[in-house]
C-alpha cells in the first residue's frame, strides 16, 4: 500500500551519476540535439531522451533505489526520462501533477529531477508547501486502490492548464523551499507537491526528469 506521506516527501541522491556517466550523457544529448535540431517551444516542454541516455539514467536509478526507498518505499520502476533545456528568461511556473487515476494499481508516487547543468544565475528548483484545503479534492482512496484506504488526493494544477489554474494556485498562501544540490545530485519529490523552476537569469539550465511508479 502507498501511504499519502510518500507523495509529499523529498529525498536527494548525491552522486546519482558518476563523472564519467555524466560526461557521456552530456555528449550523447549534445549529438542528439544537433541531429534533431530540437528546441522547446515553451520552457515546460521536454524531449524524450534517446535510448543510450535512458540506459545511463536507468543504471543510476537502479543504484539509487535503496536510498530512494527510505522515503518512498513503494517505488518500483521509473518511466522514460524527458530532457529540458532552459535559457535566460525561462522559468517553469508553480504547478502540481497529482495522481491521475487513483484506482489504478500502478501509481505515480514521485518524480526525479537530475540537473545536468546548472544555470550561471537563477534557475533554482523549488517545492512549495501549504496547509490550504484549496489544493485538495474530496476524492479518497477506496479498498481497491494501490493507496492506503482513505488517502486524499490533491488537485491537478498543470502549467498547461491556462490562466484559471494559475489563478487558483496564486490565491493559495504557500511556503517556497529552494534547492541548491551539489553537482550530479538527483532530487526526488512527491507527486502531490507543488513545484517549479525559478527564472534563469544567465547561462543555461539542462535537466532530466522522470516519474517513479509503484509496483503494479
Amino acid at each position: 500500500m502507498i501511504h499519502m506521506t510518500e507523495t509529499l516527501a523529498v529525498q536527494t541522491v548525491e552522486g546519482f551519476l558518476t563523472p564519467d556517466e555524466t560526461a557521456e550523457l552530456t555528449k550523447l544529448l549534445d549529438e542528439h540535439l544537433v541531429a534533431t535540431g530540437w528546441r522547446p517551444s515553451r520552457p515546460s516542454d521536454g524531449l524524450v531522451a534517446p535510448g543510450e541516455v535512458q540506459e545511463i539514467l536507468a543504471a543510476g536509478v537502479e543504484r539509487a533505489l535503496p536510498a530512494i526507498r527510505r522515503a518512498f518505499p513503494s517505488v518500483a520502476v521509473a518511466t522514460p526520462w524527458d530532457y529540458h533545456d532552459l535559457r535566460p528568461g525561462d522559468s517553469i511556473e508553480p504547478h502540481l501533477h497529482g495522481v491521475d487515476e487513483p484506482g489504478r494499481r500502478r501509481q505515480r508516487v514521485a518524480r526525479v529531477a537530475f540537473h545536468l547543468q546548472e544555470a550561471d544565475q537563477g534557475g533554482a528548483f523549488y517545492i512549495e508547501t501549504a496547509s490550504s484545503e484549496a489544493l485538495w479534492t474530496d476524492r479518497t482512496a477506496g479498498s481497491d486502490s494501490a493507496f492506503l484506504p482513505g488517502t486524499r488526493f490533491a488537485r491537478e494544477i498543470s502549467h498547461h492548464g491556462g490562466l484559471d489554474s494559475a489563478a487558483a494556485l496564486a490565491r493559495v498562501p504557500r511556503t517556497r523551499w529552494t534547492s541548491a544540490p551539489p553537482a550530479r545530485t538527483a532530487v526526488v519529490y512527491g507527486a502531490q507537491l507543488v513545484h517549479g523552476v525559478e527564472t534563469v537569469r544567465a547561462g543555461r539550465l539542462r535537466k532530466l526528469i522522470t516519474n517513479l511508479l509503484s509496483d503494479g
